[in-house]
């Protein structure tokens, strides 16, 4: 799946064009989360409609990319679990339609933003219907609101055909649900209720002032961070909206298995809150050539990466050593023997301009120059 990060990056910017009038805290039905009115700084949380929604999408996904989309080895958990459950659901009957048209159309991969503009399930799959039954014309409402909403999904899936996908799609994943996938969320939580909560303390007492002036300076100064169950290095990201107060921003990161990895989650944050840094670097030290045979595409998620170590070299050196292996692990590469930043450069290699870029920008965001 060439160039999926510039997609994920250019299609969040797409939802949120389209959602300017629904940020958070706006009164409507199916609007954001429901702690967005509450929040005044950065928390640690889980949803299990966020996960839902991206192990939907990580059961059908050829994840071929350098950092993965999704945790390594995570369909073939989910199916060995099914089996021995005895479990066989929507989504295995309509996996072959729905997996070849997935491949067949890229931009669908901007759907796995869609949850986090919505607090619940139930809001999600109330917009989903608006959506649909509106048969994605937003003039077909006339609720301010309600034209946002099918806005964004017009945005991902404008035709027929893209509409009767999602229509499947969701249905399939909500009988994932019913069938066993709420069990298994909510065990998998208390199993992992003390990295949840080892993770939350380095966050709360450690690392969070530690970004909190790159946070201010982007317009982040408040949001959540959601441990995810599928995902792997390669976060989902949506900034909060300035038009609604500096809303809450949501960064979903991966969420580790053991207390060995308790930092893990800050590693795919640093990765995620430099994206528009390092994809602005990417654009500036790119010619048009360069853009039109796809090596600003190639260039967007190295330079995440880069722009992750660079940030933590800045406000947090102890975690580089842990970053460049985190990050070493999730492309399947190895620092056995040798320094992990140097494997780290290798493995994610970028000109030196443009990482020279990214610092700079960097430096001028912390107010270092």
């Amino acid at each position: 799946m060439p160039a999926t990060r510039a997609l994920i990056a250019g299609s969040c910017t797409v939802l949120l064009a389209a959602c300017v009038t629904v940020g958070p805290g706006a009164p409507m039905p199916a609007a954001t989360p429901a702690t967005a009115q509450t929040s005044t700084t950065w928390s640690i949380q889980t949803r299990e409609d966020v996960d839902l929604w991206l192990h939907g999408y990580a059961m059908l996904t050829d994840d071929t990319t350098q950092v993965p989309l999704f945790r390594r080895g995570y369909r073939a958990q989910m199916i060995a679990f099914k089996h021995r459950a005895n479990v066989s659901t929507q989504l295995d009957a309509n996996y072959q339609t729905l997996h070849d048209r997935l491949a067949q159309h890229p931009g669908y991969v901007s759907g796995q933003f869609l949850p986090l503009y919505f607090g619940s399930w139930d809001a999600m799959r109330q917009a989903v219907q608006l959506f649909l039954g509106a048969n994605g014309n937003p003039r077909a409402v006339t609720d301010p609101q309600q034209q946002a909403i099918v806005a964004t999904f017009a945005s991902v899936f404008p035709q027929p055909a893209d509409r009767d996908w999602l229509r499947t799609f969701t249905a399939a994943v909500e009988d994932e649900n019913t069938q066993y996938y709420q069990s298994y969320w909510n065990a998998r939580q208390r199993d992992l209720a003390p990295v949840l909560a080892r993770t939350d303390s380095l966050w709360e007492h450690t690392y969070l002032a530690k970004f909190q002036r790159l946070l201010d300076n982007q317009q982040m100064d408040r949001g959540i961070v959601y441990l995810s169950l599928p995902l792997d290095g390669e976060g989902r990201t949506i900034p909060g909206n300035p038009n609604t107060e500096r809303g809450n921003s949501r960064v979903t990161v991966a969420f580790p298995d053991s207390l060995g990895g308790a930092l893990d989650p800050i590693y795919v944050f640093a990765h995620e809150v430099m994206g528009t840094i390092s994809s602005l670097a990417v654009t500036e030290n790119t010619t048009p050539a360069e853009k039109q045979q796809g090596l600003s595409d190639r260039y967007t998620s190295p330079a995440a990466v880069r722009g992750g170590e660079l940030l933590l070299k800045r406000v947090a050196p102890d975690l580089v050593p842990g970053y460049a292996r985190y990050y070493l692990a999730s492309a399947n590469a190895s620092s056995t023997g040798g320094d992990p930043e140097q494997a780290l450069a290798r493995t994610f290699p970028l000109p030196q301009p443009m990482l020279d870029a990214i610092d700079r920008q960097l430096g001028v965001v912390l107010g270092g120059i």
